[in-house]
């Protein structure tokens, strides 16, 4: 298609015929309040990249605005003095900076010039918003010559360079591989005074929330349109967020590509010489396609179809169960696996997998990371929450999404492992993370990602957070609960909504849907599984029979060994078949129930359909006074224990 294209333009060219950037959009999906021309160019040798922006931003606030803000992302990997570099340590998902490889492996961006478009130029000084840290330099203040009114736009043109770095945190190069994120200088988020992320407190005005690149932070930005021109060597296939416009050969052995995307927060490229390009379509139900580009690694060929049908089964789903993927396209890199680095991350339109050439379908790694990755595009790009502050709501919301589309894809109890006859599903898998913490109350979900518990970000962020939005989903039901979410999309996407907003609207559609069963509202849920500690554990304490004139007498007795307090079923079946579902609050720390019946109750359960999925010890949630047919543990067990150590050297895929 790209070369269809290519003949086109030249053809036009010859004729004299200018080309135009067609819309994607012919209504703007969003208020497009940051938008970037960028010419940048690659010099694969030196690993440095020089660009030009031309940044065009809007004053959606009541605000009269004195100063920007702007991230410098690959400062972060500057030195070791960085935060990013002393938070991490210089390491990132098990990969490590290789301080001993023949190449400069640190990156950096400098900025060259800055003024207003026709007006004058612009000093900027390095802030440090979070930790007062001097040496970081991944934030900069940029006092304006003249205030901007509200509604006003202002026009930077903005000179840059970069070095980029060896990869192991998401960008940089591998030899001749190229994955570049978070490389230009790129404007924060403006927020007013009562907006969703700063909704108290005595300030008239706003502020810029524009945080310093932390080890266990992504991202947040404003939407905009994108035209980036991307200068490389000719032998080198580019792909890009959106869609590719052009593509114009030069004398000097070179080529631009010209990539434009619409109502997107970013925007990454990637260049090698060495791809492999499949093309395929998803067919949409509604009609049209969805075109799939899938970049992969000559090695990792064989391996295509598990990437495409990966994403088609993720496109498939969040059709039906959450909302239409507005997008004409998806792009899927596959990097090498000596960039493990670059693997499993996501852009808008964009997302790269990971895998190694020897891995066996009966782990399902390359899936997952897909369906991961993939699943961003809705929590990440059309909800755009703040990553910085509330993490959970994009990468555990959707943590979720991948258990259940993977389950729901492989087989809930082999969507990840299958194989040697050893099974686990990836809902499972994200609940075993989570209970079999040493301490599973060592914090919450909720809060800055760089003041999480030491070596907790993965666990409360992603596993935690999924554990208890199955545990949500079990006690709504699952229809109520993608009527939850199909309204939060509708109703906040494009619009940077926050955790509280996503509250909103689970204590609107419960009491409606399941009236008063769990109260007035879901924050007694909400206080314990997101901003507390709580730890859920119930225990099917005892089972007893006496005999009762012509029957018997059969008390179950239940306790709650935790602090965190659930509404649990119990269900308790009879030697002649007949079974009785109670219902216990769970708030008191015993609730013992008798039954009067013509038969023996031979073994009973606490919370039967595992609607609370953060229960941390299953194992003594039933009793039964008949012998166990049930093999045992043991070595389940330790094959469990195995697989997850296994599987930690494959944690940058996550």
């Amino acid at each position: 298609m790209k070369q269809a294209l290519f003949l086109f333009l030249i053809f036009t060219t010859l004729i004299g015929v200018a080309q135009p950037t067609k819309p994607i959009f012919p209504t703007p999906l969003s208020p497009r309040l940051a938008n970037y021309q960028i010419d940048v160019t690659l010099d694969p040798v030196a690993k440095k990249i020089t660009g030009h922006e031309t940044l065009t931003w809007r004053n959606a606030s009541p605000d009269l605005i004195t100063e920007l803000q702007f991230h410098l992302y690959l400062n972060a990997f500057k030195n070791d003095r960085t935060t990013f570099m002393r938070e991490s340590g210089g390491q990132l998902r098990g990969t490590e900076i290789d301080r001993n490889a023949d190449i400069d492996p640190y990156g950096s961006i400098d900025i060259v010039s800055m003024q207003e478009k026709g007006g004058q130029s612009l000093t900027y000084q390095f802030i440090q918003p979070d930790d007062n840290n001097t040496s970081d330099q991944t934030v900069i203040r940029v006092p304006l010559s003249k205030p901007l009114e509200p509604g006003q736009t202002i026009a930077l043109d903005i000179a840059f360079r970069a070095k980029l770095p060896k990869i192991f945190a998401r960008t940089g190069f591998d030899d001749d591989f190229f994955l570049v994120g978070q490389w230009f200088p790129k404007i924060g988020v403006y927020e007013p005074a009562g907006s969703r992320y700063r909704p108290v407190g005595p300030a008239k005005v706003g502020q810029w929330n524009c945080h310093q690149f932390h080890a266990h932070s992504e991202f947040y930005a404003d939407y905009g349109v994108y035209d980036v021109n991307i200068t490389t060597p000719k032998e080198y296939w580019v792909s890009a967020v959106g869609l590719f416009t052009s593509e114009k050969m030069h004398k000097n052995g070179t080529k631009t590509i010209l990539y434009h995307a619409e109502d997107v927060v970013d925007f990454a490229w990637t260049a090698s010489p060495h791809f492999q390009v499949i093309n395929d379509k998803w067919k949409r139900p509604s009609g049209g396609n969805v075109d799939i580009e899938l970049v992969m690694q000559p090695e990792h060929v064989h391996q295509a179809k598990r990437h495409l049908d990966a994403a088609k089964a993720a496109l498939a789903y969040f059709d039906k169960h959450l909302g239409k993927y507005p997008f004409p396209n998806l792009t899927i890199v596959d990097p090498p696996l000596s960039a493990d680095g670059a693997a499993g991350m996501e852009y808008p339109t964009f997302i790269t997998a990971g895998t190694a050439s020897f891995l066996s379908e009966g782990f399902r790694i390359p899936e997952q990371v897909v369906v991961h990755e993939f699943g961003h595009q809705y929590f990440m790009q059309l909800l755009a929450t703040n990553e910085f502050e509330e993490a959970w709501l994009d990468e555990g919301v959707n943590q979720y999404y991948e258990g259940r589309i993977m389950d729901a894809t492989y087989g809930a109890r082999m969507s990840v492992v299958n194989l040697f006859g050893f099974r686990m599903g990836d809902l499972e898998s994200s609940r075993d993370s989570y209970v079999h913490q040493d301490n599973p109350a060592i914090g919450s979900s909720f809060g800055n990602t760089w003041q999480l518990p030491e070596g907790q970000y993965a666990v409360l962020t992603y596993t935690k957070t999924a554990t208890w939005m199955r545990t949500l989903e079990g006690l709504v039901g699952r229809a109520v609960m993608d009527e939850i979410m199909q309204t939060y999309l509708i109703r906040w996407k494009f619009k940077h909504p926050s955790g509280q907003n996503f509250i909103d609207v689970v204590n609107e559609i419960v009491p409606k849907r399941l009236s008063s069963k769990y109260g007035p509202d879901m924050n007694w849920f909400f206080e314990q599984v997101l901003y507390g500690e709580q730890v859920v554990d119930y225990r099917l304490a005892s089972l007893r029979n006496k005999t009762l004139g012509g029957g018997y007498q059969s008390t179950v007795t239940v306790e709650r060994k935790g602090d965190g307090r659930m509404p649990v079923d119990v269900l308790v079946h009879f030697d002649n078949g007949k079974e009785l579902m109670l219902f216990w609050d769970g708030k008191g720390r015993q609730r013992q129930f008798t039954m009067t019946e013509n038969a023996r109750a031979v073994w009973a359960k606490v919370d039967p359909k595992q609607k609370i999925y953060m229960d941390t010890d299953l194992n003594n949630n039933s009793l039964t006074l008949e012998p166990s047919s049930a093999p045992a543990a043991k070595f389940a067990t330790k094959f469990l224990f195995w697989v997850e150590n296994w599987m930690q050297w494959l944690a940058w895929l996550a």
